[in-house]
């Protein structure tokens, strides 16, 4: 029996050594296949990795305001997860720091109450150990700031990564720090068709994407003694930042006033476009559409550089060439007018009012489609082909190349017949872009010289920074001398006893512009629909010193407000007295008998009340300029102190800029404009304090 049982032994004893034999057998056979037999196909692979060459993307330029503000910019966000079946993971611990955590959690990141947070911190224990979540999400998107917070929170400052299972994910996202601001202009990026890197989109991403994507590095992989890792062979160059034209405080007042008169008047879309007169820089630029999503407005297609029929606002034009052309002398010429005018076979054309004549210098005024028909068609009656390329010669066929994404040129026909003259001196015929239209009036405003709009003002890099200089699409499209009759006529728009304008007259800041009605193609009958409007104004201001051109379009109004005045033409006039009350156009609030002006003095306005503050340099008294808006007061400070600006009756946004230009922090609670703040004006700044504003309706 004992022998038997010996023999058994010794037989699995044998059976096991010869399976550990042949398994070792396998082993070395297995070795010896792969360094000797094999041994060129994994050198092959092995060189294969050695040789390839990735792409290493460059870092992104950032795009800038006109006062290095940023509009757009590269963020990383980071995503913290709890791996609670990680090696050492302390339960324990972690369960003792509960009520701290969701206390900490509660404090730092209010999205949940403190019993919320403990609820959730609580919640993965309740599953089986072994099948409890391996990347479980704490909180996701925040700052770099917010993820070294978050590593001192109870529990999580161990610091040791395998007994908390704290894991980060990192993303670098776009972002835009002024939200929906100038969003259209500014522009997006994403992955593009054709291949998966990020490129711009739309907008100033996608018109200067070539010089913001910056230039690819190269990396290839190099052996080290256990590892095979990435290497950098040619370093990535950064994309330029681009500093544009917008400015931040006036891209706030257009967008706005643009907002509040299309809610005012249920208008399905419009845009507004503001420039500087002298160098063609464009200060804000306004797209907004009705939100198909509820109510409100957001940022829409931009509608500066598409073509639409423009109605009136072309007769200014038509108006300039005729005096460059001299086909109008005198503007005290009467020009017959009547109930309506045939011309060339086609419908007879009319006026919204009837007028048995008119002066030149009235057409503009009272808007005579009759008057600037019969003007035109005197010098381009045998040549309509000679109306279109006159305004080719002075440039109003060129593209702009004003850095917007999109831009198109004005459309006109090739060949018009002489009825066609009729109608496109007038605003018919033919599809013009607002930011082209505008160009014209900015160049009337700036007596003659034909100014190139530009929304790109420099390019900044390391080492580098360049300013671009301001350039001309013709150097003049008119003479001084016919500027200023044009200047007058486009003032008499307003001022005028008849003007088509008159209603946005005001003693604050003269306007002076045109007003533009145009009818809209039905898509499906390819008839005008008259119940659709484009409605338009354009103009510059003040009106006998132009510093600012601006147009507006709106629309499709459905109430309260139904002609060009009232609704784009508000819009401007709102424009200009918010610029005016906030001191922006070189004007004072310093209203003593003699007083010197000082354009740093302010006038403050807000929407609900206005109040006005003569600001003066007392003896001995320092005066502290801030770059952003504010109440007045905020100006006079004791010698050498800075103090905390009022920013009661200003708008979130407008109160934020001016509180962190004076490196304070902001806390705010409610909607609307600030009607409370703490601390007040006038106390001390300290370093990292922070100013809680109440806001209301």
């Amino acid at each position: 029996m004992k022998q038997e049982h010996h023999i058994h032994m010794l037989f699995r004893y044998g059976l096991v050594t010869v399976l550990i034999l042949l398994f070792s057998g396998a082993i070395g056979y297995k070795l010896f296949s792969t360094t000797v037999i094999d041994a060129h196909h994994w050198n092959e692979l092995a060189q294969k990795q050695l040789e390839r060459v990735d792409t290493v993307l460059p870092e992104r330029g950032d795009i800038l305001s006109d006062k290095g503000y940023i509009l757009a910019t590269n963020l990383r966000y980071y995503t913290v997860r709890i791996d609670f079946r990680c090696d050492n993971f302390k339960q324990h611990l972690y369960q003792m720091a509960l009520d701290e955590l969701a206390d900490s959690m509660a404090t730092n990141f209010p999205v949940r109450t403190r019993k919320e947070w403990r609820k959730r911190l609580e919640e993965p224990l309740k599953s089986d150990p072994k099948k409890r979540p391996r990347a479980w999400p704490l909180i996701t998107n925040i700052s770099y700031l917010d993820l070294q917070k978050v590593k001192t929170f109870p529990f999580f400052n161990i610091g040791n990564s395998n007994k908390t299972g704290l894991t980060v994910e990192s993303v670098l996202r776009r972002s835009n720090p002024y939200g929906a601001m100038a969003r259209r202009s500014v522009g997006g990026v994403g992955q593009t068709r054709e291949c998966k890197e990020v490129h711009g989109i739309y907008g100033l991403e996608k018109a200067l994407d070539s010089l913001l994507y910056g230039v690819p590095g190269l990396s290839k992989k190099i052996a080290l003694t256990k590892d095979i890792v990435n290497w950098t062979d040619v370093e990535p160059i950064p994309g330029y930042s681009v500093r544009t034209t917008i400015d931040i405080q006036l891209q706030d007042i257009v967008e706005n006033e643009l907002n509040r008169v299309l809610d005012s008047c249920s208008a399905d879309w419009g845009c507004a476009i503001l420039m500087d007169v002298k160098t063609g820089d464009i200060k804000a630029i306004s797209n907004l559409e009705r939100s198909k999503k509820g109510n409100g407005y957001i940022e829409a297609l931009n509608y500066a550089v598409v073509g639409f029929e423009p109605g009136s606002v072309v007769k200014p034009i038509s108006m300039m060439i005729a005096l460059e052309d001299g086909l109008v002398n005198n503007l005290e010429e009467v020009i017959p007018i009547g109930k309506s005018w045939t011309y060339a076979g086609g419908r007879p054309i009319t006026d919204s009012h009837y007028n048995g004549s008119l002066r030149v210098r009235e057409v503009i005024e009272q808007s005579s489609n009759i008057g600037m028909a019969r003007i035109i068609t005197r010098g381009y009656d045998k040549n309509p082909k000679g109306f279109v390329e006159r305004l080719r010669s002075i440039g109003f066929l060129d593209p702009l190349n004003t850095g917007i994404a999109g831009e198109t040129t004005p459309m006109f026909k090739e060949d018009p017949a002489r009825v066609d003259l009729s109608r496109m001196c007038y605003g018919y015929t033919s599809h013009i872009p607002p930011i082209y239209t505008l160009s014209v009036y900015n160049a009337i405003a700036n007596g003659g010289r034909y100014v190139r709009p530009r929304l790109v003002k420099g390019l900044h890099a390391e080492n580098f920074d360049s300013i671009l200089p301001v350039t001309y699409i013709r150097d003049r499209i008119c003479s001084e001398e016919n500027a200023r009759k044009m200047q007058y006529m486009l003032k008499q728009v307003v001022w005028g006893a008849h003007g088509t304008g008159r209603s946005l007259k005001n003693d604050k800041v003269a306007l002076a512009g045109k007003t533009g009605t145009c009818y809209s193609v039905d898509p499906k009958t390819k008839s005008y629909n008259t119940a659709r409007k484009r409605l338009a104004f354009c103009g510059f201001f003040p009106a006998d010193d132009p510093q600012y051109s601006c147009m507006v379009l709106t629309y499709y109004p459905k109430r309260n407000m139904f002609g060009a005045a009232s609704t784009s033409g508000q819009v401007m006039k709102n424009i200009a007295l918010k610029m005016y009350s906030r001191g922006l156009l070189n004007n004072t609030t310093d209203y003593a008998d003699g007083a010197k002006p000082d354009n740093r003095a302010l006038l403050y306005g807000s929407r609900d009340k206005r109040r006005y503050a003569t600001v003066r340099r007392a003896a001995g008294i320092k005066t502290v300029i801030h770059p952003a808006m504010g109440s007045p007061e905020n100006r006079q400070n004791e010698p050498g102190k800075l103090t905390v600006p009022s920013v009661i009756g200003l708008g979130l946004r407008e109160a934020v800029v001016t509180l962190e230009q004076c490196g304070l922090n902001v806390k705010f609670q409610g909607t609307g404009y600030v009607s409370h703040q703490i601390p007040e004006r006038g106390a001390p700044i300290k370093k990292g304090q922070t100013v809680t504003l109440a806001l209301s309706n």
